[in-house]
């Protein structure tokens, strides 16, 4: 599997090591929104120098790295990069708000902070900035596109919501739902990339399909995650999704495996969340379900990759099988 060749894992900063400056500069324009309304509104001020902060920054990094391979425009990569970052940020903050979370990447959340009517109007300001940035690449293709990206993620926003707490879900279900909500952004991210550096069609679709097949196999890991990572590594309460009500991958399985006396069917029919959340967790650890989870994980890694070696320049190439590598075995 090309994805899995390399006998070491990279770290991230070594797979951004050729777009570094560029990274800088968008934490660089966070810091100028941010500062931007320091004087005339403080308490803005406040949550946005809280909320754009750290991060993984993967979907800005896709952005770049995608845009490297033909006509490498840095005056509207870099505003569509910060756009999509943005966009997922905003996207956090509606879901922390959503799902009542206290804790996000060992920090307090804004609804925590703030409240919860306060955190939606800030996720919506952030979406307004998002498309602000997306504007300025002057390009309608891209514009058109990240208005239709923020539809397909509020689509699978409502679609969880009115799932939630029930049983009755298939694998397609589940992947229509992850489709939606990660992979949309990740693909925008990679085929915004292609369209602004002047890439052929086909090489505009083979980034596109790599971006979309890397956000399912970064969500089913996510999902892997939550319930077998530790709340230090992940900097929020483990098992999480599922207190909440989402049947992620590995519950869904879990539900097949094991249809009688089990811990998520009681949760959903209002059993004692703390009590059930644990047994679950116990159970998924002591089953080779999660090994079955990444080996899911792994066939859409090597979709994403499959057609990479028809794009021109192999070390460009390699950036992204590298960063397909990292989605599986990291950690956190």
């Amino acid at each position: 599997m090309a994805v899995l060749r390399r006998s070491k894992l990279l770290k991230l900063s070594a797979i951004y090591e050729p777009i570094q400056k560029e990274l800088s500069e968008i934490e660089n324009e966070f810091r100028s929104i941010s500062e931007s309304e320091r004087a005339n509104f403080p308490n803005l001020y406040k949550m946005l120098s809280h909320i754009l902060v750290g991060g993984k920054v993967i979907r800005p990094t896709l952005t770049l790295l995608a845009g490297r391979f033909y006509n490498y425009n840095r005056a509207k990569l870099l505003p569509m990069a910060t756009a999509n970052e943005l966009l997922h940020i905003a996207t956090l903050v509606h879901d922390d708000a959503i799902d009542k979370s206290d804790v996000r990447r060992w920090r307090e959340t804004v609804n925590k902070l703030w409240g919860e009517e306060k955190a939606i109007l800030l996720g919506d300001y952030l979406f307004a900035k998002a498309g602000e940035f997306a504007a300025a690449t002057e390009n309608l293709r891209v514009v058109k596109l990240f208005a239709q990206t923020l539809e397909t993620i509020s689509q699978g926003e409502l679609k969880q919501s009115f799932d939630s707490f029930k049983l009755e879900h298939s694998r397609e279900n589940y992947t229509e739902r992850i489709a939606k909500k990660t992979a949309a952004l990740f693909s925008m991210s990679t085929e915004t990339g292609a369209i602004l550096s002047d890439a052929p069609e086909k090489s505009i679709q083979i980034l596109k399909d790599y971006g979309y097949n890397l956000g399912i196999a970064f969500q089913i890991v996510d999902d892997i995650l939550d319930f077998t990572s530790s709340e230090e590594e992940l900097g929020k309460p483990i098992g999480s999704d599922l207190a909440q009500g989402t049947l992620t991958l590995p519950a869904m399985l879990l539900l097949e495996r094991y249809p009688e006396n089990n811990p998520v069917k009681k949760l959903f029919q209002n059993g004692e969340k703390q009590e059930n959340v644990k047994r679950a967790i116990e159970l998924l650890r002591d089953s080779p379900i999660i090994q079955e989870c990444y080996a899911l994980a792994s066939d859409y890694c090597t979709k994403a990759c499959r057609n990479l070696g028809q794009l021109p320049d192999e070390s460009k190439r390699e950036a992204l099988a590298e960063l397909a590598r990292y989605i599986i075995e990291r950690k956190k």
